[in-house]
């Protein structure tokens, strides 16, 4: 009886440890596929998080270039009203009063024609700078003129007014912009540049280059003035505008300066 149990015992001991090996790779199989099933999905999650994470950024950059654009076409409708009112308006008002100052020239003892005609000289070089800013302040102006000519006028209207000299540097071969609305946006990063020149500067000179590359054109403009210490300088309104300007466009925006050393700004636009 005792060795009957015995064997009963040893043929069903195969038997339990096969149904434990069994269970232990079904469970292994369950496990794994369950760990999958966890890996993928979170695959899934983090791609679609990304996706959307990436959506909203694209969706603020198209807002804020939409808001830049529109802020952009704002001003230049601003300015150009500025420009003809300065051109009708103030242009034309000049205009009769050096027509009146020559008239009352004629009429005059000679001992007070000189300063007759000192006032009427005034008054046309008043009328002469009035037109010339009209100018540049007009955005269907400028197309029409051209970006170099464009840049040249206010370089000379600047050295009428404040410099010893200005002047205008073109290298390489010309090529049109591929954007007429940027021609225009980089003349204003200039004439920007230009105003905080006059304000801050304390320049006598004043130069800009125009440097034409077969994929892009470098623009440095540059004055002799007291510069500034870019470390403690504060960021204000002028350079804010230049550099969101110069992103619009897709242009690189560089300016640089050091105490008594000037300042210079450097403009990279793709022209391709």
């Amino acid at each position: 009886m005792t060795n009957f149990l015995m064997l009963f015992l040893q043929e069903q001991q195969p038997i339990s440890t096969s149904a434990e090996r069994n269970l232990l790779i079904y469970m292994v199989f369950v496990l794994f596929i369950l760990c999958g099933f966890i890996v993928v999905f979170f695959i899934v999650f983090q791609k679609r998080k990304n996706k959307l994470l990436l959506d909203k950024i694209a969706q603020q950059q198209a807002f804020d270039e939409e808001i830049a654009t529109a802020q952009t076409e704002i001003q230049e409708q601003t300015l150009k009203h500025v420009g003809w009112e300065l051109h009708d308006n103030v242009g034309q008002l000049l205009s009769y009063a050096n027509m009146q100052l020559n008239m009352l020239g004629a009429l005059v003892p000679e001992n007070i024609k000189g300063k007759v005609d000192e006032t009427s000289n005034i008054v046309k070089d008043s009328l002469k700078e009035v037109r010339a800013l009209s100018k540049s302040l007009n955005n269907e102006v400028l197309l029409n003129m051209g970006f170099e000519d464009s840049v040249s006028n206010e370089l000379n209207r600047l050295k009428r007014m404040k410099f010893s000299s200005t002047e205008l540097e073109v290298k390489g071969k010309r090529k049109e912009f591929s954007d007429k609305k940027h021609e225009i946006i980089v003349f204003r990063i200039l004439q920007e540049f230009f105003s905080n020149t006059v304000k801050y500067s304390e320049a006598q000179n004043l130069k800009v280059t125009l440097n034409y590359q077969p994929e892009e054109l470098i623009i440095t403009a540059t004055d002799d003035g007291k510069g500034f210490d870019m470390k403690s300088a504060e960021k204000g309104s002028g350079l804010i505008n230049m550099k969101s300007r110069a992103e619009l466009i897709n242009a690189k925006f560089d300016i640089y300066s050091k105490p008594n050393e000037g300042v210079t700004l450097t403009l990279t636009y793709p022209l391709g």
